[in-house]
């Protein structure tokens, strides 16, 4: 069984733009999203020196969280860890032929460019979300155990680990731009205002 071990913070700012070291387009589509965590999720991912032709890679995959107490003998997540840290993940690569009908079945579905980092302490990566939820932008880092410390960058400026509603399900389910101005209201003032100039646009336009 593998595991996913992330943590996930709010970016505020640039400066991380400092340490890419190569980026990719993604598109994914959630064929099943549960309240309870389970999530089915095509994905196909364009990189950058391709963007004109067709997604170079595609997979599939499942995520379900870490049944208290551990699962099949694994353990799970420790007290003082964040909610959500540990979650089950079964992911397969699958022709992009199969990618694109399934994409075309999914009736939730996010696009956002993935920025990969140079960074010490995990596998990080930026998520900068287009569309209905522009101008939410992710970090991300996977790290080899649950008791990692990672030296979090000063950009990383609200961890968001486990929390549902800025979870990609949830996003494409009930994007940043349909949110109603009180729940908007949650999130950091650069987000929440960022938020509303969006919707003022698409209003005007």
């Amino acid at each position: 069984m593998a595991l996913e071990i992330e943590r996930r913070f709010l970016v505020h700012g640039d400066e991380w733009r400092q340490h890419i070291t190569g980026r990719a387009h993604l598109l994914q589509g959630y064929l099943v999203s549960g309240p309870g965590g389970l999530t089915l999720r095509v994905r196909s991912s364009r990189a950058e020196d391709a963007l004109g032709g067709e997604p170079a890679e595609a997979w599939l995959t499942l995520k379900a969280p870490l049944a208290a107490g551990g699962a099949s003998g694994l353990p799970g997540e420790a007290p003082g860890q964040p909610d959500g840290l540990v979650r089950q993940e079964f992911e397969y690569a699958i022709p992009l032929a199969d990618a694109q009908a399934l994409l075309a079945l999914a009736p939730f579905q996010i696009s956002k460019w993935r920025y990969h980092l140079a960074l010490p302490g995990g596998d990080w990566v930026v998520d900068v979300f287009e569309a209905a939820n522009a101008p939410l932008v992710l970090a991300e880092v996977e790290l080899a155990s649950a008791d990692q410390l990672p030296p979090l960058p000063p950009w990383c400026a609200q961890e968001v680990t486990g929390r549902h509603e800025l979870s990609n399900a949830a996003l494409a389910r009930e994007p940043l731009q349909a949110w109603s101005p009180e729940r908007r209201r949650s999130l950091p003032h650069w987000l929440h205002r960022g938020a509303v100039a969006s919707d003022t646009i698409n209003r005007l336009s």
